[in-house]
């Protein structure tokens, strides 16, 4: 009989006859056997990790405060806002298909992904800017265009962020695979 493995570390099938058969995948923000007690430490509480989104959310956050201040609302819509949220959208679908695609969240992606995705990116777009925004041109009686600014940033960040998947993934096929002297995986 199976029976799955109780600690918090694993979903390992106990008890098959062969240990590969039946996995089921583990949480990719769990190290196995990183604390003393053997039990895994979430990502989110190791400070390796928090020094690097902090690292990339201080530069996403320093770019996207620059932006700000140097390119004007036109009207009463603060166009900034839409590009920074659009870009990061499309940016972040490009990013982690491309991770994905590499290999398991572990390494130098998983690296990668909080520098680049949680941090940076994170820091970068800026939807509660939007939501204030938003608020602003309410409170302005401009209800209408309130609601089509919230909308069309939400709906074109998601189609921004297929199109980066997409763009991700498409770039992805067209290379050239198994080239002799080059290393695969992103290890």
């Amino acid at each position: 009989m199976n029976t799955i493995d109780p600690s918090p570390t694993s979903t390992r099938p106990t008890g098959t006859a062969d240990d590969t058969e039946g996995l089921l995948p583990l949480d990719s923000d769990l190290d196995v056997g990183e604390t003393s007690t053997g039990h895994a430490r979430p990502v989110h509480l190791r400070w390796q990790y928090l020094g690097l989104v902090t690292i990339g959310g201080t530069v996403g956050t320093a770019l996207r405060e620059l932006l700000s201040i140097t390119v004007p609302p036109i009207g009463q819509v603060p166009v900034v806002t839409i590009g920074i949220n659009i870009a990061g959208a499309f940016l972040l679908g490009a990013l982690l298909e491309s991770l994905a695609k590499r290999g398991p969240d572990e390494g130098r992606r998983r690296h990668l992904r909080l520098l680049l995705g949680t941090g940076a990116l994170g820091g970068f777009t800026t939807y509660s800017a939007l939501a204030t925004d938003t608020s602003l041109l309410i409170a302005r009686d401009s209800l209408a265009l309130a609601l089509l600014y919230a909308l069309a940033t939400i709906t074109v960040g998601a189609i921004a962020t297929w199109a980066g998947i997409s763009v991700s993934a498409a770039a992805r096929r067209s290379r050239p695979t198994d080239v002799p002297g080059t290393r695969e995986g992103g290890k």
